[in-house]
């Protein structure tokens, strides 16, 4: 029976419903879809960690500010290659420093252990560095094929004195560094050339490459090894690398710069 008005049709609230449903449905599975890319994206700990043992692999030279300032930085070579890694997952690298020129003569060798700072720290990394028992058993150790080298279980029982932590933190956006930081204010002992003490800052790059400012100073705080102007930037190596290592103008001044090193303020370097 017809009471005068028309009642709304039931298929139309029907589809209304519907499509609220649909939207409903769709928000959940972007929602999800977002969150599962971001639980993909974040960071761990250890991530941290490895990303910073990647960088510092490989060989890096500080040729480029070698020729920009002669007089206060010396074009050296550095290489650092995988050694081992510990129980707890820390790793462990070979580090080792030259000049240029007699690359396979270091004057400094290093183990690095890298691994996540702890939970209660603000920052990400730890890296910290560690004297080598016999420094002539691990001499070019990276260039040497790894039946050739002492082996894993060595090297844990190689890693001896503590030296220096660097606690890095990761970069803040719109820097072009990936991870920096330093050691602690008051630094670590040291008696090279004077000092009672030492620091360090480093800075991890996007493109590879790593600048270290290491610094000794004396019991009155007064600068007795290190640069001055500024860190060492080491760049990872390239052909042009090796064409300026060869370079009939570049050989007379760098054989003079190397003999000065023992008493060079320039070339201190901790880490």
């Amino acid at each position: 029976m017809g009471t005068g008005t028309e009642e709304p049709s039931s298929s139309g609230g029907g589809s209304a419903s519907r499509a609220r449903g649909l939207a409903v449905k769709a928000l959940v599975l972007l929602g999800g879809a977002l969150l599962l890319k971001w639980l993909r994206k974040s960071t761990t700990r250890w991530d941290h960690a490895r990303a910073v043992a990647d960088s510092l692999i490989g060989e890096k030279f500080s040729r480029e500010q070698a020729r920009r300032d002669p007089a206060g930085y010396f074009n050296m070579r550095t290489l650092t290659c995988p050694a081992t890694e510990m129980v707890d997952g820390s790793r462990v690298l070979y580090f080792e420093q030259a000049f240029w020129r007699t690359h396979q003569k270091p004057f400094r060798q290093r183990f690095y252990m890298v691994k996540p700072c702890p939970k209660e720290m603000k920052c990400d990394v730890q890296l910290s560095s560690y004297a080598i028992r016999d420094v002539e058993e691990y001499k070019n150790f990276c260039d040497r094929p790894k039946d050739q080298r002492p082996q894993p279980e060595e090297v844990i029982g190689d890693i001896t004195e503590h030296l220096t932590t660097v606690h890095l933190s990761r970069c803040e956006r719109g820097k072009r560094c990936l991870y920096e930081g330093s050691t602690p204010p008051s630094g670590y002992p040291n008696s090279w050339n004077g000092a009672s003490y030492c620091t360090s800052e480093l800075i991890v790059h996007k493109n590879g490459e790593v600048h270290t400012w290491d610094r000794g100073y004396d019991d009155e705080g007064n600068q007795v090894w290190g640069p001055k102007a500024g860190p060492y930037e080491f760049k990872p190596a390239t052909p042009s690398s090796y064409d300026y290592m060869f370079s009939p103008l570049n050989l007379p001044s760098a054989l003079a710069l190397e003999k000065t090193t023992e008493n060079s303020f320039a070339v201190g370097f901790m880490m």
